[in-house]
């Protein structure tokens, strides 16, 4: 089917073949490129990481999709139970001082995606959004394993709690102020999921999380 190009001629600022020859758009392009990034500028608003594991992609999927995965392979999210709202778990961030956080869990097990909806203090509204993928690795890089990213988005309420009234009196915090570490701070966490997925994965142990009894 062809395209109406008509259609797109008076919207400004498209770059497309039929208006821009190759030599100009490169010129463009080598514009663009720095030689270097500052942190602001790859995490400055939108905050991605990824990485590979050699470990099943459906394996990786599952350890994600369990809540309490998280206890293992992040830094300082903890004991997760249900709560009476629907879906939403409540667990601790020892990030911040008696800080409460509430997390639900959305899965799409046929895209392999996980996000993490959560929020300090408060588990009505869930704001802060953890986005992750897992990508079959052979689709990708032609190897066994898989591929998996992460990417969240500085939603406004980083700058500002929306609930100062319910925040522990001695927390001088907010989750926002350590946005410009976020990069970094993820980085970290992944390598401790890649760590755990891969060492099972060589010594054949189940996946986990592995819980004590009760």
């Amino acid at each position: 089917m062809q395209i109406d190009d008509q259609q797109l001629a008076d919207i400004p600022g498209l770059v497309r073949g039929e208006q821009i020859d190759v030599g100009e758009v490169m010129v463009r392009v080598a514009a663009l490129t720095k030689p270097s990034y500052s942190y602001d500028d790859v995490y400055g608003e939108y905050c991605t990481v990824q990485g590979y594991i050699d470990c099943p992609p459906q394996a990786a999927y599952e350890y994600l999709a369990n809540i309490h995965s998280l206890s293992e392979w992040t830094y300082s999210t903890r004991d997760f139970e249900p709560t009476e709202l629907p879906g939403v778990y409540q667990g601790i961030d020892t990030l911040g001082i008696d800080t409460k956080i509430f997390m639900k869990v959305v899965t799409n097990a046929e895209a392999l995606t996980v996000d993490y909806h959560c929020a300090w203090d408060q588990g009505n509204e869930l704001w802060m959004i953890y986005l992750m993928r897992v990508i079959p690795a052979e689709l990708v890089l032609n190897r066994p394993g898989c591929v998996v990213t992460w990417t969240n988005c500085r939603h406004p309420y980083y700058n500002e709690n929306p609930h100062p009234e319910i925040a522990p009196a001695n927390r001088p915090q907010w989750v926002g102020d350590m946005w410009g570490i976020f990069g970094a701070g993820h980085t970290m966490e992944l390598n401790n999921l890649k760590a755990i997925l891969e060492y099972r994965h060589r010594n054949n142990l189940a996946f986990g999380p592995h819980l004590l009894d009760s």
